[in-house]
């Protein structure tokens, strides 16, 4: 390709809604360009790019087995109401009307219509397993579109669903999948990591999620430096403290604390450390009858270290807030405590409330709470003596770095990172909400084990734009590149020689098939050299006149601070090794 013969387009500043590096290099290089909130065209610069994630993807699909086809866009609500998700999945499901009033979805993800395929093809178990894929547009409604394609509304997204015969084979599957994520993710050459992840309201421990380690991320990740080990915040287990509760060596006391609402407030009023203080969670649960209306609220008190803070994926585990739980409003607070939320504690309650402490906080002695009356605290507090030892202990909260990683191997280290793609062991979720069966072995019908894969196809440049990039602009991978290399003639239009040499180098790495681009719009060295760094493909090669009297181009790497010369004889196997390493 010739630069006078595509189009670049390139910005030296950034629009003043790019809150991001990403959506500010993308849009500056020409790559986007915003149509809409959350909505953008993918210029060809841009596009490029996309194309070379599809075809990495689309390559390792074909390669573990699946078989690529393409579902709509645009999918009757039937499907969506067979399984309940038109109603539940609230308002990120774009629904739109036809001309006679029937109503459709703009597809998030198609878990209805590939189990659809599935009950109407898949009829006998010797069908099985089979496993479909597409690289296909997705909408979702995002209520604060922001951050470019990092959270945009319209996407592009790989999504793969197995089918098989029993829960054996579909782990086998997943398996499969999941070693297919670790050869796209290499071959993109990213710092990833491959994170055990929550599997939600379906259960299980088969779901990884794959993160791009970037400052900017949205995740944290818990991995252990010495060991395998790594989840994402709500799957990383706190493990219960080593050893046994100290003794109590204080008298139970109320102290006033004037104005002191909180955890920190109170140690640094009382010259404490944060770990002797205990903060109060209320949540509410509620009955419902027959009838949908709510018929009975229970408050729960929940008990963690002051310096913690409450997963709310774990908690959402626990038997007692396993159908849902709320937040209690400050009416259902006053009731149960008398007092408005900041001086909350398990002592001197003015009605009953269930009772949850976190591990930490069950081996605590000597701690702080809330007295349950406005600007006082009770230090001194501990279990067995001031109160009865507690019934109800469970894993609440976030690790921390320093916390004992749980495969026993080292401390645990967090880090940040972009989610960019996710395994996921479905189970008979959809087949059964969709009576989706086949003919097993014994001739009896039985429902599909499922599982489901996807990654972001748009959202993947984006990351590995947070995680690679410098003050001149973007710094691809030769993978993910628009262009891997770029010939940069300085003065062609002035000098035969610099013309013939660059058109020459430019047509052997083309025979090559090197994906190479000949800057031909005799620009000025500053501004061409700047338009590249930014837009960042890896490989520059630089030819002009005084260098070629001396029989030498320069050559340099994106992430280089200088160029270094090259024999114009050398440059071709020069380069040819540099892309093959």
């Amino acid at each position: 390709m010739k630069a006078s013969q595509f189009f670049i387009s390139t910005l030296k500043e950034a629009p003043a809604d790019a809150e991001v590096v990403s959506h500010q290099l993308m849009t500056r290089a020409g790559m986007i360009k915003k149509l809409g909130a959350g909505i953008y065209t993918y210029m060809p610069m841009g596009l490029r790019v996309i194309h070379k994630v599809e075809a990495i993807v689309r390559e390792e699909m074909n390669r573990a087995g699946a078989v690529e086809l393409t579902m709509p866009v645009i999918q009757p609500a039937e499907y969506w109401q067979e399984t309940g998700r038109f109603d539940k999945m609230g308002p990120e499901l774009l629904r739109i009307t036809d001309r006679h009033q029937r109503d459709f979805v703009v597809q998030p993800t198609s878990e209805e219509v590939v189990t659809d395929i599935a009950r109407q093809d898949l009829r006998s178990y010797k069908q099985l397993p089979k496993n479909f894929y597409q690289i296909q547009t997705k909408f979702r409604d995002e209520r604060r579109p922001r951050f470019g394609l990092m959270r945009g509304r319209e996407f592009i997204m790989k999504d793969a669903y197995s089918f098989d015969r029993d829960q054996a084979s579909a782990k086998a599957s997943y398996q499969v999948m999941a070693q297919a994520y670790r050869r796209i993710f290499d071959r993109f050459g990213l710092t990833y990591r491959a994170v055990a992840a929550d599997s939600g309201a379906i259960g299980g421990d088969l779901s990884e999620e794959f993160q791009v380690i970037a400052a900017t991320g949205e995740d944290a990740i818990v991995y252990c430096p010495t060991s395998q080990y790594a989840a994402n915040i709500e799957k990383a287990e706190a493990l219960a403290p080593a050893g046994t509760r100290s003794a109590a060596a204080e008298l139970m006391e109320k102290v006033a604390t004037p104005g002191k609402s909180t955890c920190v407030d109170v140690a640094e009023l009382l010259g404490l450390p944060m770990q002797r203080t205990v903060k109060s969670l209320v949540l509410a649960t509620e009955t419902v009858d027959d009838q949908g209306n709510v018929s009975q609220v229970k408050v729960w008190l929940l008990l963690l270290r002051g310096d913690h803070d409450m997963n709310e994926v774990k908690v959402g585990k626990l038997a007692p807030f396993a159908a849902g739980y709320r937040f209690a409003t400050v009416p259902e607070i006053e009731e149960h405590f008398g007092c408005k939320p900041g001086y909350l504690g398990p002592l001197n309650l003015k009605k009953p409330v269930g009772l949850v402490v976190d591990r930490e906080v069950a081996v605590m002695a000597d701690w702080i709470c809330g007295a349950n009356g406005a600007d006082f605290h009770i230090r001194g507090v501990n279990w067995g003596r001031d109160l009865p030892e507690p019934e109800l202990v469970a894993d609440l909260r976030n690790v921390v770095e320093g916390d004992l990683s749980p495969d026993g191997q080292g401390v645990l280290a967090i880090e940040r990172g972009i989610e960019v793609g996710h395994v996921f062991y479905l189970g008979t979720k959809y087949s059964k909400a969709m009576n989706a069966t086949f003919l097993g072995e014994d001739g009896k019908p039985a429902h599909f084990e499922m599982g489901c894969y996807g990654i972001g196809i748009t959202r993947l440049p984006a990351a590995a734009i947070e995680q690679n990039h410098d003050e001149r602009g973007i710094i691809w991978p030769d993978a993910l590149a628009p262009f891997t290399v770029v010939v940069c003639p300085i003065g062609a239009d002035r000098s035969a020689d610099v013309k013939a040499a660059s058109e020459r180098l430019y047509t052997e790495l083309m025979a090559l098939g090197v994906d190479v681009i000949l800057d031909d719009r005799n620009e000025r060295p500053g501004a061409m050299f700047a338009d590249w760094e930014l837009i960042g493909v890896p490989h520059r090669v630089t030819i002009g006149d005084r260098g070629l009297k001396d029989g030498l181009v320069e050559y340099q790497h994106r992430r280089d601070t200088a160029a270094s010369k090259v024999a114009v004889g050398d440059v071709l196997a020069m380069l040819k090794e540099r892309l093959g390493a």
